[in-house]
């Protein structure tokens, strides 16, 4: 055993033990490498599309190999699937802000659609969109990516409870109810995310303002006019 001098006397040394430190990163290193992969992997996807995109390429950029990206990500379409997750994650509204709020029902939906708008335009949502739709005919796996998220799904839910909640009057069943949110959507989103991806001019913020009321006062009327029509069915009989 080692030993030191101290005042005239021999004193044994402490021994030291080493900790050696484990190959496998931390969690909180595990997520900042996920996250660098899929930052990495978002960019590359939407700058040069699904095709042109390779695992390597991905790691390459992201300073790891391919064993790295493995143990995280089973093959391309399992990343891309993330991303598609990544992106929506980073669109949607924080988890502090309130999605439904307001006095009524109109200024519910109003407030709700300005959300929807501000999420399926904002530049990613733009992007992703573009590739998806020039690339799922060759790889049909994107598209599934996109509805499997459960984005969609979620809104859809969301709306089609605060129908039931707002107008209990009209008595829909629950395949009936998601399909009027559903309609909603599509009436909300189509055209102006069609025109931001090329099809026209996009709208201004003032423009996407009277658009939102027009659908949120049409999809009313049109639900309303349910009501009425169920009531006439009933007064004939």
């Amino acid at each position: 055993m080692a030993t030191r001098i101290r005042a005239g006397k021999k004193e044994p040394l402490k021994q030291v033990k080493t900790v050696r430190k484990s190959g496998r990163p931390a969690r909180a290193d595990a997520l900042k490498l996920r996250e660098r992969i899929l930052q990495v992997a978002t960019e590359l996807f939407l700058e040069q599309g699904y095709g042109s995109t390779s695992i390597e390429s991905v790691a390459a950029r992201a300073g790891v190999s391919k064993r790295t990206f493995y143990d995280r990500f089973d093959d391309k379409p399992a990343l891309f699937a993330a991303v598609v997750h990544y992106i929506i994650q980073h669109i949607r509204p924080p988890a502090d802000v309130p999605l439904l709020a307001g006095p009524s029902l109109p200024d519910i939906l109003r407030r709700l659609a300005g959300l929807i708008l501000k999420a399926a335009l904002s530049p990613q949502a733009i992007a992703l969109h573009r590739l998806v739709t020039g690339e799922s005919s060759r790889f049909p796996e994107l598209a599934g990516a996109v509805e499997n998220d459960g984005g969609q799904a979620e809104a859809t839910a969301l709306i089609a409870g605060l129908l039931s909640q707002e107008l209990p009057s009209i008595k829909l069943n629950i395949e009936d109810q998601a399909f009027a949110a559903q309609q909603f959507i599509y009436m909300l989103v189509a055209v102006p995310q069609r025109r931001a991806t090329g099809f026209g001019v996009p709208m201004t913020a003032a423009e996407l303002d009277v658009w939102t009321q027009k659908v949120v006062t049409l999809f009313l009327e049109g639900y309303k006019g349910r009501e009425s029509d169920l009531c006439s069915r009933f007064h004939r009989r």
